[in-house]
């Protein structure tokens, strides 16, 4: 060859050396920086809705699945649900979870899930696929304003630009570190907003000189960037709790996992206080029923005795018990791991930002010897009597009636589960009513107590059952039902048991419970629909029960938990007559010597 061929072949090598990477390319190299951080950040979930403008974010999501990560895609054709799914998985491995979506509202959509992290701390991290800049605002199609979409409801926000060699992968890789950083500190969404040019399908070239600058980290398994944690100190607490637990005072049970409540009950016990336990806290108490037993004077009259009040989780669903704390007037401490506001009467409190096992454990081995005649020791012992003697009278009602309604439902419960079982206990009606007339086992109970809507929680309670992997009891209202019918399809299938208990009492039955206009209640607040469910069980292909008294009821529930398969057990009751046996339970216990 002479010299002047090999100049030429020589400038074709350094021209093909430098030739610009296809947009299919940066699409798809961008995406896989994206899912490898977010993998290298913890994420082994990822929720994926169709759509064409995330196919970047798709197929390397898949890549990363046939590469041998461990992840675990999950697919639902409705992105609110998907939302909700993607909340329950992060929900019960407090781990982040990706979910994919498309433009336009397929986004939008996404918001009742990401207002309830908001609010609950979930870790989701939406990668939303967009139009490029130039599509916006200019009639083109599936195109919404994006940005910033979700509001102050996401904690984080990234609006990408549209994937361009002229920004190294080391920016867009220190970016979404930084955001996972502050995610993995104080939970709640983070919103990556991704705009792909066309095309968004083709062959991917070699970009082997692009991502040159971090191929060491490519090649490696730790995050971009790596950022140190400090460690909550209690020695503020700690030094007040030496004067705090000689005194009169109320443990408070709120959200929380199955190891914190059991911390909890080790603090109460050796304390001699009361401990009361919202449902979300799992286990109940000697005190439990105190939403109802609060309706009492006496009752009243010994809690308000209370010096101090430690409360461990937030979110209560007891109305008497919120009016106990906004009235009382003593030192109060509110513990939760979540950073925040979190008391809706803004009193003064010492504010812990912690886990509760890990306060209640410190504050436990603080004790120093209690005395059985210091003033605090078991001040309050004629609370857990009246508690069982209200309990006792509830029992006495379910038995002498002998009929399926929602109260003898709520009373007989805690015959339905099982150790094994986990509990997803839907809004309304369902939580309050447990809450009232329920001393629950001790399992794990799951909510969505954030927003506290009746949207998504049979999607929610998909998710929890996916990362938990064990049996699972779900109690909603009929309404919750119909509003989350597309999940069903999420537990067609299913390998494990759930069970889908449906309280159908023909509408919004909470509205009974609340002061609406008695002439425009139907019309616009209960909404009765005169629907069964029994169809929309076999359109999904799930087993369906309607068990006609208690007994036969509570049987095929636990026979039903056996069972691997979804089962949909729809309990048919008067519309209306929760609501006046609530209000007759009241009246009577207000009345009653329960000491």
């Amino acid at each position: 060859m002479n010299s002047a061929s090999a100049n030429m072949a020589s400038e074709n090598t350094a021209s093909s050396n430098t030739t610009a990477l296809n947009q299919v390319t940066l699409n798809r190299i961008w995406s896989r920086l994206i899912l490898t951080a977010l993998h290298r950040a913890g994420v082994v979930d990822i929720c994926i809705a169709p759509g064409s403008r995330s196919t970047p974010l798709t197929l390397e999501a898949e890549q990363l699945r046939q590469d041998g990560k461990s992840v675990t895609l999950h697919t639902h054709f409705d992105e609110r649900g998907l939302g909700f799914l993607a909340l329950g998985l992060a929900k019960a491995s407090s781990r982040p979870v990706a979910v994919i979506v498309t433009s336009g509202t397929a986004v939008a959509n996404l918001l009742p899930a990401v207002a309830e992290s908001r609010l609950t701390r979930e870790k989701l991290i939406l990668l939303t696929a967009d139009r490029p800049a130039e599509l916006i605002q200019c009639g083109a199609n599936q195109a919404i304003s994006q940005k910033a979409i979700f509001g102050e409801h996401a904690d984080g926000f990234a609006d990408l630009p549209s994937p361009t060699e002229s920004i190294a992968p080391g920016w867009l890789l220190s970016l979404v570190s930084e955001k996972l950083h502050h995610q993995a500190v104080n939970g709640g969404s983070l919103h990556i907003n991704c705009p792909f040019p066309e095309p968004l399908y083709g062959n991917v070239d070699d970009a082997g000189r692009y991502l040159a600058p971090i191929q060491t980290w490519l090649t490696g398994d730790k995050p971009y960037l790596t950022f140190s944690k400090t460690s909550t100190s209690l020695d503020t607490a700690l030094t007040q709790w030496q004067t705090l637990q000689h005194k009169k005072g109320v443990l408070i049970a709120g959200r929380m996992t199955q190891a914190d409540r059991h911390a909890i009950q080790r603090l109460a016990e050796q304390l001699g206080w009361p401990l009361l336990c919202d449902p979300q806290a799992g286990q109940g108490s000697e005190f439990a029923g105190f939403d109802v037993w609060l309706q009492n004077p006496d009752c009243v009259s010994v809690l308000n005795q209370a010096e101090c009040v430690v409360q461990f989780g937030a979110r209560l669903v007891s109305k008497r018990l919120g009016q106990f704390i906004s009235s009382f007037a003593g030192e109060y401490w509110l513990v939760d791991e979540h950073p925040g506001r979190l008391d809706p009467s803004h009193k003064p409190a010492y504010r812990i930002v912690a886990r509760s096992l890990q306060v209640a454990d410190a504050l436990a081995q603080d004790l120093v010897a209690l005395d059985a005649n210091v003033a605090g020791k078991n001040w309050a012992k004629s609370l857990a009597v009246a508690s069982n003697k209200y309990l006792a009278l509830l029992r006495q009602q379910c038995e002498a009636s002998n009929t399926l309604s929602e109260k003898t439902f709520a009373t007989d419960f805690a015959h339905w589960l099982t150790s094994e079982t986990d509990l997803f206990v839907g809004n309304s009606m369902a939580i309050r009513l447990l809450d009232m007339c329920c001393c629950l086992p001790d399992v794990t109970v799951f909510a969505n107590r954030g927003a506290s809507g009746i949207d998504g929680l049979i999607a929610t309670a998909a998710g929890v059952q996916r990362t938990r992997q064990r049996p699972m009891l779900c109690v909603l209202g009929d309404t919750s039902a119909l509003y989350d019918l597309n999940s069903l399809a999420l537990l067609a299938r299913n390998p494990l048991p759930l069970v889908i208990v449906v309280v159908n009492n023909n509408g919004g039955g909470i509205f009974d419970m609340l002061p609406v206009p008695d002439a425009k209640k139907d019309a616009y607040y209960r909404m009765p629909h005169g629907v069964e469910f029994s169809h929309a069980a076999a359109m999904f292909g799930l087993n369906y029960l309607r068990p006609t008294s208690l007994l036969e009821a509570r049987y095929a529930c636990l026979e039903a938990l056996t069972q691997n398969g979804t089962t949909v057990m729809e309990l048919t009751v008067p519309e209306g007559e929760c609501g006046r046996d609530v209000k007759a339970l009241f009246d009577v216990i207000a009345h009653a010597h329960l000491f």
